[in-house]
């Protein structure tokens, strides 16, 4: 296997330690990841089918508002101005062309919209054109997601005045590999977003990437990271790494597509009523083993054009896959849609 490429360090991240009273203690995170592969998608089953009945999947389209011209150095990431990966930087886009995506993502069929800047954290000259954003967007009907970086004190509850649904802010991986992957800012800066996000009374909408050289056990870690957040978030993406040349996680060895299987199931078992969406590195899942996350219990995918600047099935192979797996979509009315809730 090939070695870990890792990002140059800048400074130390202190350890994010396990609190004493969690949920779901790494240890029986592992040891879910460690069940024989039957038995961890029996279990997964009997979750989804306890919290889902109906058994519908969640369409979200994801907009980049914002490509490119990133300061961070996260190692997966094509949008960071460090690195030479052929993305050009952009500035934002118009509210006309904002809009025109999210119709037409409504007219697909997605219930949600996503809204994606390629920021360390918006500036407040910024957020006015995105609270603009939010309030248009929510009045076509669709639930309104941002993800915009780092929040400061504030930013939040502008964000939920302007009639946001969900901030989405990854933690990417557990804290004893962030390192390895990212030194611009800390494992806390990440909590401290999130914080702010649940204070404000927005959903929460955070996952992370696997496929970065960590090991199962580190896979557990950002399981037990996203399980034991009091409460864990509405919304849990999981990425399998989209290897971008030009980024420093480039040329790894790709994760074994049933250890992404274990993954979701582990998700969906330890964060039972959270939507768990396959999000990027979906086409290089290809079919067979999107079928299996789906019965792994992913009840919620990114569909249409683009997500961010990797590729992502066209809607009429989404639709179409769903179609021969008898899986329904959710309802594109919102208010007959069933509630979201982590319940915890």
């Amino acid at each position: 296997m090939n070695a870990p490429h890792t990002v140059a360090l800048h400074r130390p991240t202190a350890a994010i330690k396990e609190r004493p009273d969690a949920t779901w203690p790494l240890a029986d995170v592992l040891s879910l990841f460690e069940l024989p592969f039957n038995e961890l998608m029996f279990r997964a089953q009997e979750a989804h089918r306890a919290h889902f009945p109906d058994g519908d999947v969640e369409l979200a389209t994801l907009l980049s508002i914002k490509t490119g011209g990133c300061e961070e150095d996260c190692g997966y990431c094509p949008q960071a101005a460090r690195y030479d990966t052929g993305v050009e930087a952009k500035k934002i886009l118009d509210i006309d062309t904002v809009l025109d995506a999210a119709r037409q993502a409504k007219a697909n069929g997605a219930t949600r919209f996503c809204m994606g800047a390629a920021w360390r954290s918006p500036k407040e000259r910024d957020m006015a054109k995105v609270e603009e954003m939010v309030r248009e967007v929510k009045a076509l009907g669709m639930e309104t997601c941002a993800t915009l970086g780092m929040l400061e004190e504030g930013q939040a509850e502008q964000l939920k005045n302007a009639g946001l649904d969900f901030y989405n802010h990854n933690i990417d991986t557990a804290p004893d590999f962030y390192n390895n992957v990212i030194s611009t800012r800390e494992y806390q800066d990440r909590l401290d977003t999130l914080g702010r996000v649940r204070n404000a009374g927005l959903k929460v909408c955070c996952g992370g990437i696997v496929g970065m050289g960590e090991t199962r056990e580190q896979r557990a870690g950002l399981i037990a990271q996203l399980a034991n957040l009091n409460p864990y978030p509405e919304s849990v993406p999981v990425n399998h790494l989209v290897q971008v040349e030009g980024t420093p996680l480039h040329g790894l060895d790709p994760l074994d597509p049933l250890e992404f299987v274990r993954t979701i199931a582990v998700a969906r078992i330890t964060m039972p009523k959270a939507r768990v969406r396959l999000s990027a590195g979906r086409r290089q899942l290809g079919e067979a083993v999107q079928a299996m996350c789906f019965m792994a219990g992913a009840n919620s995918i990114f569909y249409g054009d683009k997500l961010l600047t990797t590729g992502n099935p066209e809607a009429e192979d989404d639709r179409a896959l769903l179609a021969k797996l008898g899986l329904k979509t959710r309802s594109a009315t919102l208010e007959s849609a069933p509630k979201e809730s982590c319940g915890c």
